[in-house]
């Protein structure tokens, strides 16, 4: 445990910030595996419609230093090719 009342205050902090970068992930990955879901049972409609719903919910997690830049074009890039090959 953190002895000084700064480093208390940091593991406060980090503690605060650990629970929305868990809701960001939660909530990136949910919609990747809707789209899967979609996509293996040949529904392109629907994976179609969820595609911006994702591409938000990763760009939110990629702004707010959840996931890497590059970690975030390539879940974007992977969601594409997902949805191109249901077609």
């Amino acid at each position: 445990m953190p002895i000084t009342k700064g480093a208390q205050k940091a593991h406060r902090v980090s503690e605060k910030k650990r629970v929305f970068n868990v809701r960001r992930k939660g909530a990136m990955k949910d919609v990747t595996k809707e789209i899967q879901k979609a996509a293996a049972a040949g529904d392109a409609n629907k994976a179609q419609e969820l595609v911006p719903k994702a591409y938000k919910a990763i760009d939110k997690a990629a702004k707010r230093g959840v996931i890497k830049p590059n970690t975030a074009a390539r879940k974007k890039s992977k969601i594409s090719a997902t949805v191109k090959a249901v077609k």
